[in-house]
């Protein structure tokens, strides 16, 4: 097939979209798929060449708080121009901001099927930043958007319920793999921990991801400390960068903060911890989660989303109910208490994901843009405004 992937985030960007983006471009790449993949121009850095791949870069502006990341603002009829000369078999639009848009609009304006991603809750983020009366919405648009798709891949079970309850539909469920050999336990760097001021028997904790509100990293940091009143040897190195990053740095000053860290570099950041924290409660899955499993960590996190689909609490990591902050206190707390507990969970981790390569999404991946391409989806009828004021329930 023809597939244009359309996103406003793609590496050398880091964080999960971008990254789950490059998987499954590569993949399709390798299953001998032509890509055509749209995405913000970057001036800092060349566009990677690959045999099969064409890139289309347009003209993005920062995004405010988040240095690197632009929103992609296509000119007027731009991808209208590209699908009519390129005759993709199918468009997938793998984020909703003004880039998807306009794809999506190019598309079904050009009767060319496209599929989505319901990749990131940014009707949940409207309160996270202060604007909990957008949420409403912002859950309206993105439930037209979606709908007006053939399909939309949604990377967790639960959170398909809690879609198709808002009213968005024609949802399929697209899981993510894990990359066993980037991240691995061998990865493990004696160097590295001692710069972390960390011993061969000194436990550390780990938090990698986006230093942003929705991810409530003072919940996670607040665990930190709670257990370090009984294992004082604890250390704790956060990992990613963000709009709030200096202001943790500030309020927190033992704890190590190593930025943005990438490829092999951060691979042995995971490896050198021996146990992963997260206290998010906004993921759609959490690539951070299966990549710390995959790197032999136990892994604390709330019963939703990667956690529950990869960890047996007890067996293969640490799980508490999806919000309970004094649960996950307690369990962090008791947790370091028990060394030999931290590296059992993080042995039967890592033989979790052993049974999750990225193949088998990637092989499921193009089963669904193949059904997407087929379907007809109503493609003449194509409402530029979503209907905000109805009836469906707010998520």
């Amino acid at each position: 097939m023809q597939i244009a992937l359309v996103t406003e985030t793609f590496p050398p960007e880091v964080n999960g979209v971008a990254m789950t983006n490059q998987r499954l471009v590569q993949g399709l790449l390798q299953k001998g798929h032509r890509v055509q993949l749209i995405k913000p121009r970057r001036f800092d850095c060349l566009p990677p060449e690959s045999p099969g791949q064409r890139i289309h870069e347009v003209f993005g502006i920062p995004i405010p708080n988040y240095p690197g990341l632009k929103m992609g603002l296509p000119f007027p009829g731009e991808l209208e121009q590209f699908f009519e000369a390129s005759s993709p078999d199918v468009v997938h639009i793998a984020t909703e901001g003004p880039l998807g848009f306009s794809a999506l609009r190019a598309s079904r304006k050009l009767g060319i099927p496209a599929s989505s991603t319901f990749h990131t809750n940014f009707q949940d983020y409207c309160a996270d930043y202060g604007a909990a009366f957008a949420g409403r919405a912002m859950m309206a648009y993105l439930r037209w958007f979606h709908n007006a798709c053939a399909l939309t891949t949604v990377p967790d079970p639960s959170l398909i319920e809690r879609l198709e309850a808002a009213g968005v539909r024609h949802l399929e469920m697209l899981g993510r793999g894990a990359d066993t050999s980037l991240f691995n336990p061998e990865k493990r760097d004696a160097g590295l921990r001692s710069s972390w001021g960390a011993g061969d028997r000194d436990p550390v904790a780990l938090y990698v991801g986006r230093a942003a509100a929705e991810k409530d990293i003072p919940l996670t940091l607040e665990a930190w400390a709670s257990a370090k009143e009984t294992c004082p040897n604890l250390k704790m190195v956060v990992v990613g960068d963000g709009p709030v990053r200096k202001r943790l740095e500030a309020k927190w000053p033992d704890v190590h903060f190593a930025g943005m860290r990438y490829d092999e570099d951060l691979a042995r950041h995971y490896a050198s911890a021996d146990f992963f924290i997260f206290g998010s409660t906004s993921e759609t899955f959490g690539n951070v989660v299966i990549e710390a499993m995959a790197s032999g960590l136990a892994v604390l996190t709330y019963d939703y989303a990667a956690g529950r689909q990869f960890i047996r609490s007890g067996e293969s990591g640490l799980l508490v109910p999806l919000g309970d902050r004094e649960a996950f206190l307690a369990e962090c707390r008791k947790a370091v208490g028990r060394p030999d507990l931290l590296k059992a969970l993080g042995r039967a981790a890592r033989r979790t994901v052993d049974d999750y390569p990225w193949q088998k999404t990637i092989n499921q991946f193009e089963e669904l843009l193949l059904r997407a391409a087929k379907r007809d989806h109503n493609l003449a009828r194509f409402d530029i405004v979503p209907e905000v004021a109805d009836t469906k329930p707010n998520l």
